[in-house]
């Protein structure tokens, strides 16, 4: 068998974007995705910047790491327009994001929230309604004001990873559709057992998202990946409207608008969790509220028909990405998002793959590291 310098776990954007970097600089990458309630493949296309409202309100504890990551994210979209040039086109648009306040309470929570990210480096302002409306004419009239990130946008997350996965076929990166069973090191590298074989290589980059922590755990770190099975709605085709992506001060909401006229309805409403091999269930009650607060907040759509809705795994830590080798296991890379996985995902996978090839990150991760999670 023909040696292979990387192995990398997990077929998501991160570990799309590891195989691809690696597979320029000449390595010889094999790819190992079961292909099992992939994050990516059910992503609804947000390109987040900013702190967002639900995370905050719903893990708390984590907040300080995701306000001292706020650099990484603004990196990470600007990463995304990297990506877009080079792939010809995945629909990004960055005119900013919206999150919107209906009582003087949310404003002045938006402006505090506002001061921590300018103190990070993010270009936000806050919007009185006469301000909105030559940007967002469509909003209700209950919006007094918002928060504009001008750093956040969207994208069709359909059109790049079937991009991505066309560029690693090209380049010449080996999959295989299997379940990883345990990773170990070995004198001279890593091996890898799946049920079918076991592949050995110089190194191994894991980016397996919700799946990571179980893989890693006999190298001595509890890294507290979680699935997180989450509702969206999509619309049929409307008029273009919608520049922005929108989110409020204190509900669980993203709105946005594809190029095709499609508008996707999501934010964080739960999903039912099915087990491991299956796709979660979705909830009539999340669609429901969801749809209805949508068009609360955007009366123009009220009349559109929803066309399908689905439910697919986020991935939860501690608001923070594990990007870089275990302390004990040099050989083996992590390459975990943190909170927006699908934003940060092609920043993380190029810098664990710079660092496969032995060479130093442009951006410090150091912060990021695995060792926060030895026993």
């Amino acid at each position: 068998m023909p040696k292979i310098d990387v192995i990398v776990i997990g077929g998501g954007v991160t570990g799309l974007l590891a195989a691809l970097t690696l597979a320029n600089a000449g390595a010889s990458v094999t790819l190992i995705d079961e292909g099992v309630n992939a994050g990516s493949d059910a992503n609804a296309g947000s390109l987040h910047v900013q702190m967002q409202s639900r995370f905050m309100r719903l893990y708390p504890e984590q907040v300080p790491n995701v306000e001292a990551a706020l650099p990484f994210y603004r990196a990470a979209a600007e990463e995304w327009v990297q990506l877009d040039g080079a792939l010809g086109g995945v629909e990004l648009v960055r005119k900013g994001g919206l999150m919107l306040a209906e009582t003087e309470e949310q404003l002045g929570f938006l402006a505090q929230k506002a001061e921590r990210e300018t103190a990070q480096g993010l270009s936000v302002d806050i919007l009185n309604r006469s301000e909105l409306d030559k940007i967002a004419p469509w909003l209700g009239p209950q919006i007094i004001g918002a928060e504009l990130c001008h750093d956040e946008g969207k994208l069709n997350p359909l059109i790049a990873n079937r991009l991505l996965r066309e560029r690693i076929q090209s380049a010449g990166v080996v999959r295989c559709p299997h379940r990883v069973m345990q990773i170990r090191t070995t004198p001279d590298g890593v091996a890898v057992e799946t049920p079918e074989n076991t592949l050995t290589a110089d190194r191994v980059i894991v980016a397996a998202a919700w799946g990571a922590g179980p893989l890693v755990a006999d190298f001595g770190v509890s890294v507290p990946t979680k699935a997180e099975p989450l509702h969206m709605n999509i619309t049929e085709a409307a008029a273009p409207c919608i520049n922005h992506l929108v989110q409020h001060a204190e509900r669980s909401i993203t709105l946005k608008q594809f190029g095709t006229g499609q508008i996707v309805i999501g934010g964080g409403w739960p999903a039912t969790g099915t087990g491991r091999n299956t796709m979660p269930a979705v909830r009539p009650d999340s669609m429901l509220c969801n749809v209805a607060l949508a068009a609360r907040l955007a009366p123009a759509i009220s009349n559109l028909r929803v066309i399908r809705t689905w439910a697919g795994m986020n991935t939860t830590i501690d608001g923070a990405s594990v990007i870089g080798p275990l302390p004990s296991a040099g050989r083996v890379i992590m390459a975990i998002p943190g909170d927006a996985g699908y934003t940060l995902g092609p920043l993380v996978g190029r810098i664990a793959a710079q660092m496969a090839l032995g060479r130093q990150p442009d951006i410090d991760v150091e912060r990021f590291s695995a060792s926060r999670f030895c026993d």
